[in-house]
């Protein structure tokens, strides 16, 4: 996941970390601890998006767990100016996806799919030309 981010057009790279600890190169990526990773996904997503500078108008979010992402995506995304952004594959909502700053307070704790408010509409973005992200789920 490290590598494609590196080959797209992000200026930093934040990994949030909360239940398990991660092994992370410092050189790739600023890792950021979410105490209350528990309360749910957005609760993560907050973590993250406050770790970011005050000059950043808008954020790319992906999972960990998708290794196939096609830097090309991002591209897609944030060439569209809607506040909420969704990569979709074959009609399916995905990763990555982009936030506008102006969004970030509304994120509830169950993540940005349950975002959909009056004021913010997640505009999905056709990627099906593109490998999607994947999900690797990886238990002992």
């Amino acid at each position: 996941m490290l590598a494609a981010l590196a080959a797209a057009p992000v200026d930093e790279i934040v990994v949030v970390e909360g239940a398990h600890e991660l092994c992370v190169d410092s050189t790739q990526a600023r890792v950021v601890q979410c105490e209350n990773w528990d309360a749910g996904p957005g609760a993560s997503l907050r973590c993250g998006l406050a770790a970011l500078g005050e000059d950043v108008t808008r954020a790319v979010v992906v999972l960990a767990d998708g290794p196939g992402l096609d830097p090309r995506a991002i591209e897609r995304l944030l060439a569209c100016p809607d506040p909420v952004l969704a990569a979709s594959y074959d009609g399916t909502r995905s990763h990555p996806v982009v936030l506008a700053r102006s969004a970030w307070g509304a994120i509830p704790d169950a993540g940005g799919r349950a975002l959909e408010t009056d004021s913010f509409k997640t505009v999905l973005v056709d990627c099906s030309d593109l490998n999607p992200p994947g999900d690797v789920d990886y238990r002992r």
